[in-house]
């Protein structure tokens, strides 16, 4: 079995850069413990603990729309709905096992487990 270490997702609003081109497409990696690590010794990290979500956050979405680099600051910039997004992600890829959820089938009612898709409808 392969150990899926990507994961693409598109942004519930996405992030609209400075010449207004917005992006919503990415890709998150599964997080090191170099990625903690590093975050941890991070002098903006050590003068205000909030900053640890953003700055892990730039560490491991790989990609985002056309977006050349992501940085601390396009972090910040997101919407907030964006953000929980992103933060729920990545808890739940980084947990020991695959994505899943239970769901109810709206057509028969039956319920069953089911991998998550990040990258939603439309």
């Amino acid at each position: 079995m392969e150990l899926q270490t990507m994961y693409p997702f598109r942004l519930p609003r996405g992030y609209v850069d400075v010449e207004g081109t917005l992006h919503r497409e990415g890709q998150m990696r599964l997080a090191t413990a170099g990625d903690e690590l590093s975050a941890l010794r991070d002098p903006r990290v050590k003068a205000d603990e909030s900053y640890m979500n953003p700055l892990i956050l730039s560490k491991v979405i790989t990609m985002l729309g056309t977006l050349p680099e992501v940085t601390p600051e396009v972090i910040e910039g997101l919407f907030i709905a964006d953000m929980e997004f992103l933060q729920d992600m990545y808890d739940t890829i980084n947990k020991a096992d695959k994505p899943q959820i239970q769901v109810t089938c709206p057509h028969c009612g039956e319920q069953f487990v089911d991998t998550i898709n990040f990258q939603g409808a439309g």
